[in-house]
């Protein structure tokens, strides 16, 4: 196992799989979708969603962020992105949901009155159960990962931590199934 996981690229293989197309699409709304926190500070997985947001912010074709996350993720995210100049009435706050499930079903009434495309940030290891989460609650967008997992894979030291991570997101997606939730 030790070798399987540091020697081959297993771990970069899953997280492509999970990820889906690793592309950039445009559309107007862009949905950022928290990770973690940490004693009140955004944690790093949260910190590198908000980076890629502000970068597809200033390609210009986005016109509003819904940025998601309870325990006071989407505010401090609202607050990176202020900092970035993203114009506050450009800026949505879902921050009731404290899983993805969540995230979705509480950002769905927010999107449901906005036209346009949509497009979902996040994680690429964590893409694949948000994009069915989000069309499960009725929010029909196009995926946007950033690579997370991809590119802490490429850092030898990090490959076990990257397949601890990939191991949890598949136990969620499994038990996101069993529930019905994707």
């Amino acid at each position: 196992m030790l070798l399987f996981v540091t020697a081959t690229p297993v771990n970069n293989w899953y997280a492509r799989a999970l990820a889906g197309p690793l592309n950039d699409p445009d559309g107007d709304i862009l949905i950022v979708l928290g990770g973690e926190a940490t004693d009140g500070f955004i944690g790093p997985t949260t910190y590198w969603r908000s980076v890629y947001a502000v970068e597809a912010w200033r390609s210009g074709h986005f016109h509003t962020i819904l940025v998601c996350g309870g325990f006071q993720i989407a505010e401090s995210m609202r607050e990176f992105l202020l900092f970035e100049h993203v114009p506050a009435n450009q800026i949505l706050v879902e921050n009731l949901s404290g899983s993805t499930r969540e995230n979705a079903l509480f950002a769905a009434p927010i999107l449901k009155n906005l036209p346009g495309r949509k497009v979902l940030l996040t994680s690429d290891y964590h893409m694949h159960r948000s994009l069915r989460a989000f069309a499960k609650a009725g929010v029909r967008a196009e995926p946007r990962p950033i690579p997370d997992a991809l590119k802490l894979d490429g850092n030898w030291a990090m490959r076990w931590q990257v397949c601890v991570e990939l191991l949890t997101e598949t136990g969620k997606i499994v038990a996101y199934r069993l529930q019905g939730w994707i």
